[in-house]
C-alpha cells in the first residue's frame, strides 16, 4: 500500500515541467543537470569565515535537510504549474528554519528563488513580489541573526541577477517552443490546402469524363451484338478519354510538390516577421522534380534561419525564376554582411547544391548585406507545361460531350 501511494505522489502532473519535456521528446531527467549547484552547500564550509566550517552540526544538518530539498526539487518538477511555487516556498522556508545554525541552507534560498521562475507565470507582477517577498524576509532573519552585512547585500543581488538571467532564458525557450509549432502549424495548413485544391480539381476533372466513359461503354455494348465495328470504336474513344483523364490527374497532381516550397516561404515569413525583418517574395508556380524542390526548401530554411540569428538585419527578399533550363532561387538581405569564408551553414549549403548539380554564389560585402544565388539546373521538359487538348469529337458524340442516344 505504501509503496502504491508513494508512486501515485510521484506522477507528473499533466501541466507539469516534467510532462512538458516529455511532450518534447525531452528526458525528465535532463533539468535535474541544476542541481549541481547544491554542490555549494558542501564547498561554503571550506571558507570558514564565520560559517563554522565542517562541523558534526552542519553534517547533520546536511544529512537531514538535504534529502528534504531534493524531495521538494523533485516535487517541483512534477507538480502543476499552479501550485509548484509551493514547493519553491518549501525550499524557503527550510533555508529560514536552519539559517541560525546552518548557514550552508543559504543555498535552499537561491534555489527557492530560482525555482519561482519556473512556477506559473501569467502575472509577472505576481512573480516579481514572490521573489521580493523572500529576500525580504531572508535580509530580516540575517539581519536579526547576526550575519555580516556583505551577506545582507550580496545574496539578495546576487540572487535578483540570477532570476533575471534564468526569466530571461525561460522566455527564449517558450518564444522558440511556440515560433515551431507555429511553424508546423504552417506546414500542416499548407499540405491541408494543397491536398483541399487536389480534391477540387481531381473533382471538377474527373466527374464528367468518367461519365463519358460509362455511356460510351454502355453504348459499346448495346452495339456489340448489331454492329461490331461502331462498338469497337466506342471502346477505343472511351480509351481515348481515360487516357486523357490519366495525364489531367497527373497535371493536377504535379503541383503538390510545390507543398514543400510554399509552406517553407509561409514559414520564412512567420520566423522573419516574430524577428521584426520585413520579407519580399515572389512565388511563382514552376515545376521542378520533388527532390530539387525538397532541396530548394531546406536551402531557403538554412539561409532564413541564418538571416534571423546573425544578419541583423530589417529586410528581406526572395527570388524564384526560371533561367533557361535551370531554376533560381535568390535570397537578399540588408543586414551587416562581412562573411568573408564558408562557416558550417555556408559549407553545408554549398554541398547540398553540389549535390543537385547547381552552383551557389555568396556576395556578402562588409555593411552592405547578403546575396545567396542558388543556380539549380532543371530539364527543360520539366519547367514546360505541355497544352491541355481537349478529347477529340466523335461522330457518335453531340456537341455537349454525352453519347447520341
Amino acid at each position: 500500500m505504501i509503496p502504491a501511494f508513494i508512486a501515485r505522489w510521484f506522477v507528473p502532473a499533466p501541466d507539469s515541467a516534467v510532462a512538458d519535456d516529455l511532450r518534447r521528446g525531452k528526458s525528465p531527467w535532463t533539468d535535474s543537470v541544476h542541481l549541481l549547484w547544491s554542490l555549494w552547500i558542501f564547498i561554503t564550509p571550506m571558507f570558514d569565515n564565520g560559517l563554522r566550517g565542517y562541523t558534526l552540526t552542519w553534517l547533520l544538518f546536511t544529512l537531514a535537510s538535504y534529502p528534504v530539498f531534493l524531495l521538494l526539487f523533485a516535487k517541483l518538477r512534477l507538480a502543476s504549474r499552479r501550485s509548484a511555487h509551493l514547493y519553491a516556498w518549501g525550499m524557503a522556508v527550510l533555508c529560514f528554519a536552519l539559517l541560525r545554525w546552518y548557514p550552508s541552507g543559504l543555498s535552499y534560498f537561491v534555489y527557492a528563488c530560482v525555482m519561482l521562475s519556473h512556477c506559473d507565470r501569467r502575472s509577472f507582477r505576481n512573480y516579481v513580489l514572490q521573489v521580493l517577498a523572500v529576500n525580504i524576509i531572508y535580509v530580516v532573519l540575517a539581519w536579526q541573526i547576526g550575519f555580516p552585512t556583505a551577506l545582507l547585500v550580496i545574496m539578495p543581488v546576487t540572487v535578483f541577477v540570477i532570476c533575471i538571467i534564468v526569466t530571461v532564458e525561460q522566455l527564449h525557450k517558450e518564444k522558440d517552443a511556440a515560433l515551431s509549432l507555429s511553424h508546423d502549424e504552417v506546414r500542416r495548413l499548407a499540405a491541408t490546402a494543397e491536398r483541399e485544391r487536389i480534391g477540387r480539381d481531381l473533382h471538377d476533372l474527373l466527374g464528367h469524363t468518367l461519365s463519358l466513359i460509362t455511356l460510351k461503354l454502355e453504348l459499346s455494348r448495346k452495339l456489340f451484338d448489331r454492329d461490331v465495328e461502331a462498338a469497337r470504336r466506342e471502346v477505343e474513344e472511351a480509351e481515348k478519354v481515360a487516357r486523357h483523364a490519366l495525364a489531367e490527374v497527373r497535371s493536377a497532381v504535379t503541383g503538390i510538390r510545390a507543398t514543400d516550397l510554399a509552406a517553407e516561404l509561409a514559414s520564412a515569413r512567420l520566423l522573419l516577421e516574430s524577428s521584426r525583418v520585413h520579407l519580399e517574395y515572389n512565388a511563382p508556380s514552376i515545376d521542378m522534380p520533388a527532390e530539387i524542390e525538397r532541396g530548394l526548401s531546406l536551402l531557403l530554411r538554412e539561409a532564413v534561419t541564418n538571416i534571423a540569428r546573425h544578419a541583423a538585419a530589417s529586410c528581406v527578399q526572395i527570388e524564384l525564376r526560371r533561367e533557361h533550363a535551370a531554376v533560381c532561387m535568390q535570397v537578399s538581405d540588408n543586414g551587416r554582411g562581412g562573411i568573408a569564408a564558408d562557416g558550417n551553414g555556408i559549407s553545408g549549403m554549398r554541398e547540398r547544391v553540389r549535390a543537385l548539380g547547381g552552383t551557389l554564389e555568396v556576395q556578402s560585402p562588409l555593411g552592405g548585406g547578403t546575396q545567396l544565388r542558388v543556380v539549380v539546373p532543371v530539364p527543360v521538359l520539366r519547367l514546360v507545361e505541355p497544352p491541355r487538348a481537349p478529347p477529340a469529337a466523335t461522330p457518335a458524340q453531340t456537341s455537349s460531350g454525352y453519347p447520341a442516344a
